[in-house]
């Protein structure tokens, strides 16, 4: 009973505050958040009545299944973007700019913050600005589709935005695992150099090639089925299994073999996309019969936000640093790679504000990183500072640079009821 009330309250909260954010014209996104913390440990938890709010952190950590789901869902869509003709005018930029922002980014984060480090050696690692500089590589897909979609943005920026936010987390991936290697080499004194080299890149090719298998079984059962109802279930279906099979790890030799949800459920996406003809169709339908789970996301994203890091002043300074200089990395890489491959100007101007916002796989690699210990929690904590603050501006910074590139109707959305 208390767990079907807090999903329902979850989704109340969230649709109610949609409303509001409608009328001083932010993203539904940013509502979704902000209902989470209300209903929160902090807030409305905190009063501990099970049922009308989230109790507590391992309260809200019950609820991660969901959490699971909904990224699969997100990357789904997302790989749905890497159509082989969209890719053939875009392709090439967007695999630049993707590529060349994210390790920039890093770079610049990592100067920036190993200079902090020389300022305040006892209070900020080496090892932790190292990788800090690695988790700012990566962006949030999540609510940066959710703006696309609720405000049905399209035009330049939005046609490279989407592959860009994807190949950004792969290649962050693949910097983290490099990263956390150097930084518990710096902490330990030896160098492992399949932590370093070897298992990202298995990480990223088995990811990748378990999403292609999946795609092609997919599209080829899709095919038995003519009712759209039974079409959209069998997609469930397979992103679900996707999803499950994406959570198996083992060893081989010593090298840990693990998956990425978010590629291989955005391969499972691209390979469907490609190979059947109706993909179109019935991503419609799915984005509706998603809507629900989506908000569920985003609520117990906001209610996760561990509001008593504003106590510690030190944490708060280091992440206002890591804050500005990754703005200023994603800003500075996108604009520069986008000027070099001679994109639209608007791409030029606004994409970098678009890939501020920052959430589930910065927070993963945070969670990775807690095993390097002391160092770990001091990751862990800057990260969750920076993802609060980016979840919450994050989105409608993403609204107002689609809207002044003009790939935003500024009437927003009608209604049903008008129609």
């Amino acid at each position: 009973m208390q767990f079907l009330l807090t999903l329902s309250v979850a989704i109340f909260a969230g649709l109610m505050l949609s409303r509001l954010a409608k009328k001083v014209k932010l993203p539904a996104v940013t509502a979704y958040l902000v209902a989470g913390v209300l209903i929160g440990p902090y807030v409305l938890g905190a009063l501990g009545i099970e049922g009308i709010g989230f109790v507590s952190h391992e309260d809200v950590k019950s609820y991660g299944l969901i959490s699971d789901v909904a990224l699969g869902f997100i990357a789904f869509a997302i790989g749905n973007e890497f159509r082989l003709a969209q890719l053939k005018k875009i392709g090439k930029q967007a695999t630049i700019i993707g590529i060349f922002q994210a390790v920039f980014t890093t770079l610049l984060v990592d100067a920036v913050l190993i200079g902090l480090h020389f300022i305040i050696p006892d209070k900020f690692p080496l090892s932790a600005a190292i990788v800090l500089g690695a988790v700012a590589a990566a962006t949030a897909p999540a609510a940066t589709l959710m703006v696309v979609r609720q405000y049905k943005a399209k035009g330049p920026v939005t046609d490279v935005l989407l592959p860009v936010v994807a190949l950004d987390d792969a290649v962050g991936l693949v910097v983290f695992a490099i990263s956390f290697g150097v930084a518990k080499a710096l902490d330990s004194g030896t160098v492992d150099l399949i932590s370093v080299i070897v298992e990202p890149i298995v990480e990223v090719a088995l990811s990748l090639g378990l999403g292609f298998v999946m795609g092609a079984i997919f599209t080829f059962f899709e095919k038995f089925f003519h009712s759209r109802s039974k079409r959209l279930a069998m997609s469930v279906a397979f992103v679900l299994a996707t999803v499950g099979l994406s959570k198996i790890s083992f060893e081989i030799g010593g090298v840990h073999v693990a998956f990425s949800s978010l590629l291989v459920c955005m391969m499972l996406g691209t390979v469907f996309c490609n190979m059947c003809d109706f993909s179109e169709n019935l991503m419609d339908r799915l984005d509706r019969w998603t809507a629900p789970l989506f908000i569920l996301f985003f609520v117990i994203s906001g209610a996760e936000f561990e509001l008593s890091i504003f106590k510690d002043v030190t944490i708060v300074v280091i992440g206002i640093v890591y804050i500005v200089s990754r703005c200023v990395g994603k800003y500075l890489g996108a604009r520069i790679s986008s000027q070099a491959t001679k994109c639209d100007p608007n791409i030029i101007k606004y994409l970098g504000i678009t890939l501020f916002p920052q959430a589930g796989v910065a927070l993963g690699m945070a969670i990775k990183a807690e095993e390097l210990g002391p160092v770990g929690l001091v990751v862990a904590n800057i990260t969750l500072f920076a993802v609060l603050i980016y979840e919450l501006v994050g989105p409608a910074l993403t609204k107002m640079s689609l809207l002044k590139a003009g790939e935003i109707d500024p009437e927003g959305a009608v209604s049903e009821r008008k129609k």
